[in-house]
């Protein structure tokens, strides 16, 4: 696709959007007038195969959704969580991992340049030695939950907070809840 078939994609996207059926047009009324209030905030991959809207069948309003490559965390991420918690009053985070991760596959065999280094970079501290990829992927979410667990360990909007950890199956379309990560 070029430059301007992408933009007509997107155009027209949004045309479709608009003239969604109930309860679409109202629930963007009610959030617009009333705010947001999200049962969950979901850390998750920025990878186009995973839209935590659809695989959780949420809607307008119903997760604050933070996605970054590798589902990684830095200050901007844990900054959007502590928003969402302390602000918004959402008591479940949750980081989904997935299947087929580039980023957990390049951090696996050394790649990563730029930027994405640092993405990289983090994957390889969260998974350590392991090699097999899909275990890779399990470490990774179930460190980043640790991370938040530890950055705001002392924080009182934290307290009563559940902080999981998932993996998502782009196959089948499956979350796997992980357990054995949490406390």
């Amino acid at each position: 696709m070029n430059r301007q078939d992408i933009l007509k994609k997107l155009q027209s996207g949004n045309a479709e959007y608009l003239r969604a059926a109930e309860p679409i047009p109202s629930l963007r009324k009610n959030t617009a007038k009333h705010g947001q209030h999200p049962y969950a905030v979901v850390v998750c991959c920025s990878d186009s195969r995973v839209i935590p809207e659809q695989i959780f069948g949420a809607s307008i309003g119903d997760l604050f959704v933070i996605r970054v490559a590798g589902n990684v965390l830095d200050r901007q991420q844990l900054g959007s969580i502590e928003y969402a918690v302390e602000h918004l009053h959402t008591k479940t985070v949750a980081v989904l991992g997935h299947t087929g991760c580039g980023a957990v596959h390049a951090a696996l065999n050394g790649g990563g340049e730029g930027y994405v280094r640092s993405i990289t970079d983090a994957i390889r501290r969260a998974i350590g030695e392991e090699c097999n990829e899909e275990k890779a992927c399990c470490l990774n979410a179930c460190y980043a939950a640790e991370t938040i667990r530890q950055a705001f360990c002392d924080h009182a909007d934290f307290a009563d907070a559940d902080i999981l950890a998932a993996v998502y199956d782009i196959g089948s379309g499956t979350v796997r809840w992980l357990s054995d990560c949490q406390s």
